[in-house]
């Protein structure tokens, strides 16, 4: 089957919900997309609110399905928080798990050694198994429950590079929102029947087709560069794939002379997908994230730069035909946009939009 670029462009926006704005609330939309990256609070808020009919980001209900445990927020995709529905994570960071990347020599040299990190397995454990503990009091619990009183400045820190791999785990996820301060508990505490992580290999027949049903077309690589940067181990990587062609699962597709894979499921859609108007999203929008700003058939090479920005920052974008064609802002009320080149877009349905998801009227230049 041959498709164009601008067909998979289609078909990942209308499969994202922002075609149509058929999101239900942070679960669906966590789920649908196998994940809404919550580094920046608000970013997640706006992702999910773009995505529905009536949503903002003032209305609370991400906060509040956080305090129900449903979706969880914890460290997972590339190592940055996000909000992942809760019959998907497991599954997910399994997937993580397996790659072990805390085993790496440079890593431990970097951040902890193998006996810490098994040590701090082991406490978070236990500390954590039916408790919600600030970053403070789980830093205070696991320094006293490991007598490694020299791991205080890294389990403190803001980046939380030693406790991402008790994520990864399944030891340790966000607690429920406490004002302006973390907490931190087991997944254990916050989803009601927390099942536990499954086998890798089966937990990558649910990840994978779920992140192609969203995010596909794709390469076994770019799964895997959404997933861990391209951390996972190539044979275990080809083989995931290999396995879901053969059972019928996945299909081989040419997307303008590449090979990539689509689920089987999706073939009649992804042949009659149409771009819709023009859209914007916001910061760290998963529709960017989920193919990478890398990928020249979203973002312009030369300009990616414009794109992902100093210190992992996301800009806002602009959409025309599904591809990226410029940056936009919001200040002082007023919606600005930075076309890449040529004229702006038609975004007069856009201010709408985003009059609503950030409650405030917004005005287009003259």
């Amino acid at each position: 089957m041959r498709l164009t670029a601008e067909q998979v462009r289609a078909f990942r926006l209308r499969r994202q919900g922002l075609t149509d704005r058929d999101g239900t609330g942070p679960v669906d939309v966590a789920r649908r997309l196998v994940g809404v990256q919550a580094q920046v609070p608000s970013a997640a808020a706006q992702a999910v609110a773009v995505r529905t009919a009536t949503g903002s980001v003032g209305d609370g209900t991400v906060d509040a399905a956080l305090a129900a445990g449903a979706p969880l927020r914890t460290w997972s995709m590339r190592g940055t928080l996000h909000l992942l529905a809760a019959d998907h994570a497991p599954a997910v960071l399994a997937l993580l798990a397996s790659a072990r990347s805390w085993d790496k020599g440079a890593w431990q040299r970097e951040f902890a050694t193998a006996a810490q990190m098994t040590a701090l397995a082991a406490g978070a454990a236990e500390v954590l198994a039916d408790a919600v503990l600030t970053r403070e009091e789980l830093t205070a619990a696991l320094v006293a429950h490991t007598r490694e009183p020299g791991l205080a400045e890294a389990l403190g820190s803001g980046w939380g590079a030693v406790l991402k791999p008790l994520a990864w785990q399944g030891l340790l996820c966000h607690g429920p929102p406490a004002g302006t301060r973390v907490t931190f508990t087991s997944p254990r505490v916050a989803v009601p029947g927390w099942p536990g992580l499954p086998d890798p290999d089966e937990a990558a027949r649910t990840v994978v087709p779920a992140f192609l049903a969203a995010h596909g077309p794709a390469t076994p690589a770019a799964f895997d560069a959404w997933l861990l940067r391209g951390a996972t181990p190539k044979a275990r990587l080809r083989r995931w794939f290999a396995d879901l062609v053969a059972d019928g699962t996945l299909t081989e597709v040419d997307v303008d002379g590449e090979t990539r894979h689509a689920r089987t499921a999706d073939l009649d859609d992804l042949a009659a997908a149409t771009a819709p108007d023009p859209r914007l999203l916001g910061p760290f929008d998963p529709y960017v994230l989920g193919a990478g700003t890398g990928d020249p058939d979203l973002v312009p090479p030369a300009h990616r730069k414009e794109v992902s920005r100093a210190a992992g920052w996301i800009a806002p974008v602009a959409l025309e035909a599904g591809r990226v064609v410029g940056t936009w802002s919001a200040e002082d009320d007023q919606l600005t946009v930075t076309p890449f080149t040529g004229p702006v877009p038609d975004l007069a349905d856009e201010r709408a939009v985003w009059s609503r998801v950030l409650g405030r009227v917004l005005t287009l230049p003259p």
